[in-house]
């Protein structure tokens, strides 16, 4: 930007951890080309229950400059290897979705194909969950931070965090007010469009305040105030593919293992999530109202919990879907405004923070451009669709026929895109790659064969390899992961030793 450019007033509609992300970010990374505002009110409670993560938000603290131990301390966080899950290919199975590869994380074929070489053949080798470090470690209850050799066994995993959403945003808060960021306590009762462009000149809130701005940020939730509500943009709807539309939550007391992982534990109508905090397990039924009504989802929660409840169970309701695009004219829309996907596999911060580094790299320098504008909604509109394809495989890759919602997921159709995909794994345990998008072949891999996908073939190159010298790399690799992991900490004696909550240091 030209030094002599006027400085872009950015407003912020709405608060939480998608208002003070965006406000923090915007503030550190582009502070000398925007004026930023935010705007919110106390009255209006924020969808905070527990938040579980990947990988990628660690990446996103650094670059704000956050030190880990203090943010993990701050918000009661815990680490986060990857999610279990339970009961979802059939009762009784249970397998680990690893931030990390499947051996050694390297090589001109990928480890699956020599692992379903030799399950064919007949040789007894161990389940692929267990040539994954990130799953041992998981399994083993131990913890470390990755190695920085990439020659090492320990440099193959990747870790996210578990944390108290209602402690995340005010931690954002202070980081973005030290920046600049301006708040201002209101409810937003108006909202003025230009009469030539459509755009959005300016907001006006229930004491009568205007407030102008240049690019307006819908973080409204999901009311999508400014995007779904005064721009009237469509929203697509995918209830149909992912019927879950209600959510009860309910925090307990821990008293059970406090573990390096997040659990999707599958219910008749839906699945339970477990997250487990510093001082407390963050619980709650993902549900479909057409299975279940909201007292029976209660009831299930409450007789599910591992532990004493500290509040009642709360409701939540939503729908699957985004909007047709997240960008229009000056308004960006970013979290729940934008879209929903339902958090089974913890992406709701991801897609924000992927909203926030799309709109800084496209951040208009005095007018908006159409071209980054259409780019920004390209971008946004693919990290949904593919995570959407993701969420899907969950429910149909299942074998469940023990109730009506297990049913419907697994007969239901699919998107072609899907159908394609689970197709060429199958066939040849091919994963469809691609540039762009959140996961990467060994999160499809997991999916893919802890729910019973299990590939017919494989990639002709493995077959390179002698047979006895597989075997027996593949014995001496299984044991040298399961030897590193059993001399990395005991993961609760890891936390009290670098990032152990204030009052419990």
């Amino acid at each position: 930007m030209m030094a002599d450019s006027p400085r872009q007033r950015v407003v912020i509609v709405g608060g939480g951890t998608a208002g003070w992300m965006t406000a923090a970010a915007l503030a550190k990374l582009l502070g000398g080309r925007c004026d930023i505002r935010l705007v919110e009110s106390a009255e209006i409670g924020i969808v905070g229950v527990g938040e579980a993560t990947l990988p990628h938000i660690r990446a996103f603290n650094e670059r704000l400059g956050i030190r880990e131990a203090d943010f993990m301390a701050w918000t009661r966080g815990t680490f986060k290897l990857g999610i279990e899950f339970r009961d979802w290919g059939r009762v009784g199975d249970s397998y680990v979705h690893p931030f990390g590869t499947f051996g050694r994380g390297h090589g001109q074929v990928d480890f699956h194909h020599y692992w379903t070489r030799l399950k064919m053949a007949g040789v007894d080798v161990p389940p692929l969950e267990e040539f994954s470090f990130a799953c041992m470690l998981a399994r083993l209850n131990r913890f470390d931070v990755p190695s920085t050799d990439p020659q090492s066994l320990a440099s193959t995993f990747g870790y996210a965090y578990q944390f108290d959403a209602t402690l995340f945003a005010p931690y954002l808060r202070s980081l973005a007010e030290n920046l600049g960021v301006r708040r201002s306590e209101g409810l937003v009762v108006g909202v003025t469009r230009d009469g030539e462009s459509g755009d959005i000149a300016s907001i006006t809130l229930r004491d009568g305040e205007v407030i102008e701005g240049d690019l307006f940020v819908d973080c409204s939730g999901f009311r999508s105030m400014l995007l779904g509500g005064a721009l009237e943009e469509p929203f697509q709807d995918w209830s149909h593919w992912l019927p879950a539309d209600r959510a009860m939550a309910m925090p307990c007391r821990t008293m059970t293992d406090v573990t390096p992982y997040t659990s999707a534990i599958a219910m008749p109508a839906g699945w339970r999530w477990r997250i487990p905090l510093q001082h407390r397990t963050g619980n709650g039924y993902v549900y479909s109202s057409a299975f279940l009504s909201d007292d029976k989802a209660a009831e299930a929660l409450e007789a599910a919990v591992e532990g004493d409840p500290i509040a009642p169970p709360r409701p939540l309701r939503f729908r699957a879907g985004r909007r047709e695009r997240s960008w229009v004219g000056n308004c960006v829309a970013i979290g729940l405004a934008s879209g929903f996907l339902e958090p089974l596999e913890s992406t709701s911060i991801y897609l924000v923070q992927a909203a926030i580094t799309a709109l800084i790299e496209l951040f208009p320098e005095k007018q908006v451009s159409r071209v980054d504008r259409d780019e920004f909604n390209r971008l946004i509109d693919l990290e949904y669709d593919r995570i959407r394809d993701f969420l899907i495989l969950h429910y149909h890759a299942t074998t469940r026929d023990d109730s009506p919602f297990w049913d419907y997921v697994r007969t239901m159709p699919i998107p072609d895109s899907l159908a394609e995909k689970m197709e060429l794994f199958r066939r040849r345990g091919r994963v469809v790659k691609y540039r762009e998008g959140v996961f990467l072949d060994a999160s499809w891999i997991a999916v893919y064969v802890g729910q019973g996908i299990v590939p017919e073939g494989y990639d002709p190159r493995a077959e390179a390899a002698d047979a006895a010298g597989l075997i027996a790399g593949m014995r001496t690799l299984h044991g040298d992961i399961r030897a590193a992991v059993s001399a990395m900490p005991a993961y609760l004696d890891y936390i009290r030793r670098h990032c152990a909550m204030a009052d419990a240091a």
